[in-house]
């Protein structure tokens, strides 16, 4: 021990005498700024013209400058984009619409399925979750073969009645990309309509409501007139109430209404579970073929606390991990067994089956049946907090 205690000291010695003989390092060099960071479009004296918010998207407004649907005092103004405090360049939601639009984003036609999918994003009305429910699924798509369309929609902080305007922009987007579904190597008879939460508001009523808005929009100066807004399939995820929520008038049921997949979380999300689960008996009280309903046991709505005090997630999001951060594989499956994910022009099942449902007399109808909704049509078994049919804050 005596013998080591001054080789022990004369290292120490050696050590500290070696790091202040160590020269400071030099400072790394500034971070460069992010590039190619979108923006919202300038104001002109020309209805605003909206700008592609993820790389190659093509932006066609859904109509024209003079339409009455639009709000003259208003169609000039810019978007305003809301970005990621984290992540340079990444839109998360955008507000001030006022010339919606759809943002087209094409695949390769060597792996084309001829599918399209419109995407309404959430956000309660108040903005427009782009980033997760949106933007993020172009790449997922692509990999499918299948065209994604990210629809920018009217929203109620806007001044904008969802069940009307928005409702509308959703049928609108659905016309205007069958006729143009030659020039974007789309099958016509493969064109939906997917949404999120508030925008699950457009898309259920897409399934229901396209005669009337087909019927209202057929004058001859229209250049979409006879070109119908019939979704051949809807995606209503984690849903905002439907036309068939408690307490409001049901709309009838039409015998080529399109296949629906849903997918919710459960008792952790209880409001809108008891919504996506009106639409499904709906449905399912009158025969419609194709409809699949998930309620995960283990889930929130997106921007919901949990314990650990982070949120939930929403769009493609893992969700920590847990089952229903897989729904999008659940309707892949159900897509593909549809038929959709076929070469374009390939009778889907989808449309096979709906063919036959047309056929057959309604459940406890005979021959004869006249195609609407059957008895208790839309009655839901219970409502979500609040008032009826009043949407949760974070919806």
């Amino acid at each position: 021990m005596k013998t080591l205690l001054p080789l022990l000291f004369s290292a120490v010695v050696i050590t500290t005498a070696s790091a202040q003989n160590t020269p400071a390092r030099t400072a790394l060099p500034a971070l460069p700024a992010p590039i190619a960071v979108p923006k919202p479009g300038p104001a002109t004296d020309a209805p605003y013209a909206p700008l592609p918010i993820v790389q190659g998207g093509v932006v066609v407004p859904l109509y024209p400058p003079n339409s009455p649907y639009l709000k003259a005092d208003r169609v000039r103004e810019p978007e305003v984009y809301n970005m990621s405090q984290t992540v340079p360049g990444r839109i998360n939601s955008i507000v001030h619409i006022h010339n919606p639009s759809i943002e087209v984003h094409t695949v390769d036609r060597g792996i084309s399925t001829g599918a399209a999918v419109i995407l309404a994003a959430g956000g309660g009305h108040n903005t427009l979750n782009v980033g997760s429910e949106s933007a993020d699924f172009v790449p997922y798509f692509y990999n499918y073969g299948v065209t994604t369309i990210i629809l920018r929609n009217r929203l109620r902080s806007d001044g904008y009645n969802p069940q009307v305007d928005a409702v509308n922009d959703g049928l609108q987007a659905i016309r205007l990309v069958r006729a143009y579904a030659k020039e974007w190597n789309i099958d016509p008879n493969k064109i939906g309509i997917m949404g999120f939460s508030a925008g699950a508001e457009l898309s259920a009523p897409a399934a229901v409501q396209f005669e009337d808005f087909d019927k209202k929009n057929s004058d001859p100066s229209d250049p979409l007139a006879g070109i119908t807004s019939r979704p051949d399939f809807v995606g209503i995820i984690y849903p905002g109430p439907s036309p068939f929520t408690r307490n409001r008038t049901a709309p009838p049921i039409p015998r080529n209404v399109p296949p629906a997949f849903i997918a919710c979380g459960g008792s952790g999300d209880r409001g809108h579970a008891i919504w996506a689960m009106e639409y499904f008996s709906a449905m399912l009280n009158v025969g419609v073929p194709n409809i699949e309903l998930h309620i995960y046991g283990n889930g929130r709505h997106p921007g919901d606390p949990l314990p650990d005090g982070s949120r939930m997630s929403g769009g493609l999001t893992d969700r920590n991990d847990i089952p229903y951060g897989t729904w999008q594989n659940r309707y892949i499956d159900w897509f593909r067994d549809l038929g959709f994910l076929q070469k374009p022009g390939v009778e889907t099942k989808a449309a096979k089956d709906i063919a036959t449902y047309m056929t057959q007399p309604l459940p406890g109808q005979g021959r004869g049946g006249q195609g609407r909704g059957g008895p208790g049509q839309g009655q839901g078994q219970g409502q979500g907090p609040g008032r009826a049919g009043a949407p949760p804050a974070n919806q």
